[in-house]
């Protein structure tokens, strides 16, 4: 072995890029982009996240042949811009079945493919549903040092890949990734990189994905760690970053000689028989070329609230944009809730592009009204007032002889909700602009929501934001302005509805303050009515809330897609029947 190996560092970059489903072009663009400015810096190894060619999570498209050809072509394309360089590109591997695969590339030929070994088949993911998973875990070697590749799941096991490389000799592990975002989870995937890092005595770098698509948000967040656990380089969240590091192999291989726990497990492995992997030569020696200095960097990660608020600021850019459209449609209600999707709405698009519109019926307070023009004056948005009084009064007066002998009720308070609704999508169908939905979980799991009415649209930004979570973020956006941007009123009154006289939400549901807790335990935790109530809530709550949710989900089924910011979102998570006899209570 020479002795250079363990004398020398390897420049490595990770280009943290926002990809498009499907976008084959803009997807490449924007590897070769970040191909030359990796090159420039000097960098040795460069590398992209999972399925970065095609985009993460293709779905059924993977079921279309030409999907697959067209991801093949565009592999190719990439590896004839990588002279002078090497790269680990994500992408879609065709052979007897697809694996979700990446490619090791070096001076414009693709010198080893790792196919992804273990296929996350819980809560978002579904790749069992189309990958083969992998049989063999081989080390490359890139300019002289010993690399391990797996990709995202893969390093979530303890036992898994990056343990068999770095006990097969690999010195750095890299690991390709689109891990998607919620509350909590960033934190604790850094803990188990730095875990793995630190167990097999590895620099693990560690590429992940950013961007929204559909509900889902990835964050970015890329991380260097080295042989001690420490992170050492850190990608920026919510945005895209080209990390670049200076590896220090030769303490990888200092720690590994003053670690007995290490040279045991190694002779304990070879007793056990022959790495089933290759070792495959990529390139033996360095590059030789001198690099420049690296500019100093310093990265902190934001954190609750300015993380969630940042996510559904960046999902809500990127579903817009990336469906083709420009501008967006609020309905506006003085409250709380359309107030926030408001306020994220401009953050991501940009004031020019937003529009509020208050729809005041005969039950609308004069002061909901004057908040939400207060409202979009400190947004600097257009603001339309389109009252529906005598829309609302052609409806009843339509429905008399049908109603004739009922008492009024929900089905006429329901009927200024759909009013709205129908007016909102009228103007969509107009002006080609997206209806968002202001509802909150909270609201989409106990159903209070109006079907075609204050549902309808095409975007629902805070769906999966529960109301004590709103309040924070609200507070949160206005202490960032160092203004009431969301005006004080609006985060002080009761919520309501305003559907019939002196409304409050309260008057259906149990206060935010107590609902917000029972959801989180019976629908993200699974809990039994029996253990929420030993929680120490009432037997009698806890079994109206419980119903609610059960009762909601043909609602669930129809709302329209909004971004995942809890552990267990409606829809993506937590899949339902429909048609469902096992009640709770």
């Amino acid at each position: 072995m020479t002795t250079w190996l363990y004398t020398r560092r390897l420049r490595i970059g990770m280009a943290q890029i926002n990809t498009t489903v499907g976008d084959f072009n803009g997807n490449r663009r924007k590897i070769l982009q970040a191909i030359e400015n990796a090159r420039s810096s000097g960098v040795e190894l460069l590398t992209f996240p999972e399925l970065a060619i095609c985009g993460y999570p293709p779905e059924d498209l993977l079921f279309k042949p030409q999907f697959i050809s067209e991801n093949l072509r565009s592999l190719e394309k990439v590896a004839e811009a990588a002279a002078g360089m090497t790269l680990v590109v994500g992408f879609v591997d065709a052979r007897e079945d697809i694996y979700n695969a990446a490619a090791v590339i070096h001076d414009g030929r693709v010198a080893g493919i790792y196919h992804k070994m273990y296929l996350p088949n819980y809560g978002v993911f579904d790749e069992n549903r189309y990958f083969r998973p992998g049989r063999e875990c081989p080390v490359y070697v890139v300019a002289g040092i010993n690399i391990g590749v797996n990709i995202c799941e893969d390093i979530w096991y303890a036992s898994g890949p990056a343990a068999s490389q770095a006990y097969a000799g690999a010195d750095v592990i890299v690991t390709i990734s689109a891990s998607p975002y919620h509350h909590g989870k960033v934190g604790n995937r850094e803990r188990m990189i730095a875990t793995r890092a630190a167990d097999n005595i590895a620099i693990v770098t560690f590429n992940n994905l950013v961007g929204g698509q559909d509900e889902l948000v990835f964050d970015g967040n890329s991380l260097v760690v080295n042989e001690k656990g420490e992170i050492i380089a850190r990608g920026q969240q919510f945005k895209e970053d080209l990390v670049i590091a200076d590896l220090d192999v030769e303490n990888v291989f200092r720690t590994r000689l003053h670690d007995p726990r290490w040279r045991q497990e190694l002779r304990l492995r070879e007793e056990q028989g022959p790495h089933p992997g290759d070792r495959i030569v990529v390139s033996e020696a360095p590059s030789g070329t001198d690099k420049p200095p690296l500019p100093p960097r310093e990265v902190t990660r934001p954190v609750f609230p300015a993380e969630v608020y940042d996510a559904l600021v960046l999902g809500t850019h990127d579903y817009i944009l990336k469906n083709g459209f420009k501008k967006v449609l609020i309905g506006l209600s003085g409250g709380l809730d359309s107030s926030l999707v408001a306020t994220i709405a401009v953050d991501a698009l940009g004031r020019s592009n937003v529009v509020g519109v208050a729809m005041p019926s005969r039950y609308s307070s004069t002061g909901s009204l004057s908040d939400a023009g207060l409202l979009c004056k400190n947004l600097g948005i257009e603001f339309l007032t389109i009252p529906i009084e005598a829309v609302f009064k052609g409806y009843l007066d339509t429905l008399t002889e049908p109603f004739k002998g009922t008492e009024a009720g929900v089905a006429e308070e329901n009927l200024q909700a759909r009013i709205r609704g129908n007016l909102l999508m009228a103007m969509s169908n107009k002006f080609g602009w997206l209806v968002l939905t202001t509802g909150n979980k909270s609201e989409m799991a106990t159903g209070y929501a109006t079907l075609y009415g204050d549902m309808a649209g095409g975007f629902a930004v805070i769906k999966d934001v529960p109301k004590t979570m709103a309040y924070q973020l609200a507070a949160y956006r206005n202490g960032l302005a160092g203004s009431d941007i969301i005006p004080a009123s609006v985060i002080q009154k009761p919520p309501s509805a305003e559907l019939r006289p002196d409304q409050k939400d309260t008057d259906s549901l149990p206060p935010y303050g107590v609902l917000d807790p029972i959801l989180t335990a019976y629908v993200e935790d699974d809990k039994s009515i029996e253990q929420i109530v030993d929680m120490g809530f009432d037997e009698k709550v806890v079994r109206q809330v419980s119903r609610l949710v059960d009762l909601s989900e043909y609602k669930r089924r129809q709302a329209p897609p909004g971004v995942k910011i809890t552990p267990r979102a409606f829809g993506r998570d937590r899949r339902l029947p429909i048609t469902n006899r096992f009640r709770r209570d």
